[in-house]
């Protein structure tokens, strides 16, 4: 197994599409049983505008899977979407 960091950047104005979008990708992020830590990325405002997730899988290409199945990417909240190899060095996951 291997932690894997999910970078996701918001389009221009899909907020809307985000927040009706958020429940689908927090029970498909709970249900997979890989993410480790997650989150949104906020703007000045304090709003959502792209999300970091560290997942713990099998290879590249299971991250991938993951972040292409994510409700948000197949819904077109994200403008970019990045899967890097991660390690963890401070700190703790839950």
């Amino acid at each position: 197994m291997a932690l894997f960091a999910i970078i996701c950047l918001d389009k221009p104005g899909a907020l809307e599409l985000r927040l009706a979008t958020r429940e689908r990708h927090l029970a498909y992020a709970d249900g997979r049983g890989v993410v480790r830590a997650g989150g949104a990325f906020l703007d000045a405002d304090g709003k959502p505008e792209g999300s970091l997730i560290i997942i713990e899988v099998e290879d590249m290409a299971a991250a991938r899977a993951f972040a292409d199945n994510d409700p948000y990417s197949q819904a077109g909240v994200f403008a970019s979407v990045e899967v890097r190899p991660w390690r963890l060095a401070l700190g703790g996951l839950a």
